[in-house]
């Protein structure tokens, strides 16, 4: 049964509007006062409240708002015995449905309270509806961001199967890839990265050198130096190992990180001779990884070089080659390396 508070100081008219109410198949509670109606919606609910206007105490003005919070779908008509613009426009702006005048016709009560008992049973179906289509996007974010994680670890693994199998065919780039990939992490840690960065650049690391599945072997395992035709087909490897990768779209920054990677700070690099900060830092940060590793790593032309020793190989190419912010990175990182691996003192 539809529940109705009628709120007046005039107790005639709580008692006429009760009856009549009442009569139409309402149940129906009266309150005398605007404090007297709070306390009652505290406890009870009701689909409607019939609220005077000008009231001893708390005006009706004053309760509408408090009425709405206490009860966000409680129907509200106000009722009023002075024709006032300005407070019709308060109370109806603050939660009220309709505004009637008083002496109020029946026929006219009534048809107020249908109007407020529709509009609050559209209002909750509105906000029922609204809740289930919030839920259900929730619900199909968190599905497509799983699945979307699924693919790329798929994805990614898949790409590392290929690197595997690269690196287990020559001896000498046995492990880079994980190394590179964790060189770049230590760096952007050291630069004060943030954690989707760090994470675009470990897997930059991991994927960086699949192109090289593309070059000829006996010109990666060539123990002398390389012609001008042999170096122009090792740079191809970058092009190589994004073509492989371009399936992989939902990891673009690793993959924009792999393309700038032989790019020089001066511009002088491949594939596309740009400079400076026009290089990506995270591709930076990988050419300077991928060299130092090359470098402390034995090849077939030549031995490793001692991480100090490849610090000051390095340094010549420091504002050529390098980002020299973060090569300085390299040298902290390098140091603390070291200086962990020292055996403590006695």
């Amino acid at each position: 049964m539809t529940r109705i508070l009628i709120v007046d100081d005039e107790e005639t008219i709580r008692l006429a509007l009760r009856k009549f109410l009442r009569s139409r198949g309402y149940e129906v509670e009266i309150a005398g006062s605007g404090d007297q109606a709070l306390e009652i919606l505290e406890r009870e609910t009701f689909s409607l409240m019939l609220c005077d206007v000008r009231m001893p105490g708390l005006t009706g003005v004053q309760v509408v708002p408090l009425a709405a919070e206490k009860d966000p779908n409680l129907g509200i008509i106000m009722l009023t015995a002075v024709n006032d613009a300005a407070t019709a426009t308060e109370v109806l702006s603050n939660g009220a449905s309709d505004y009637l005048m008083k002496p109020v016709e029946l026929a006219d009560l009534q048809q107020a309270v249908d109007r407020a008992l529709t509009k609050r049973a559209n209002l909750i179906e509105r906000r029922r509806v609204d809740k289930l289509i919030r839920e259900e996007v929730t619900l199909r974010t968190a599905e497509l961001e799983q699945e979307k994680e699924a693919l790329r670890l798929m994805s990614i693994s898949i790409a590392e199967t290929l690197i595997n199998a690269m690196e287990a065919k020559d001896l000498y780039l046995r492990g880079h890839s994980q190394r590179v990939a964790e060189l770049c992490v230590e760096l952007a840690e050291e630069l004060a990265l943030e954690g989707p960065m760090i994470e675009d650049l470990r897997l930059a690391g991991r994927l960086h050198d699949v192109g090289k599945i593309g070059i000829r072997e006996e010109i990666l395992n060539k123990p002398g130096g390389l012609t001008a035709e042999e170096f122009d087909h090792v740079k191809c490897h970058v092009r190589i190992g994004l073509d492989i990768l371009a399936p992989l779209h939902h990891i673009k920054t690793p993959l924009s990180y792999i393309e700038h990677h032989h790019e020089h700070w001066n511009g002088a690099g491949y594939p596309h001779g740009i400079s400076g900060e026009a290089i990506l830092l995270g591709g930076r940060i990988l050419c300077v990884a991928d060299t130092f590793d090359a470098l402390t790593s034995k090849r077939a032309y030549r031995d490793p070089l001692s991480p100090l020793a490849t610090l000051e190989h390095l340094k010549v190419d420091v504002g050529k080659q390098f980002d020299p912010r973060v090569y300085e990175a390299l040298v902290r990182v390098v140091t603390r390396r070291l200086e962990a691996e020292q055996p403590e003192s006695a």
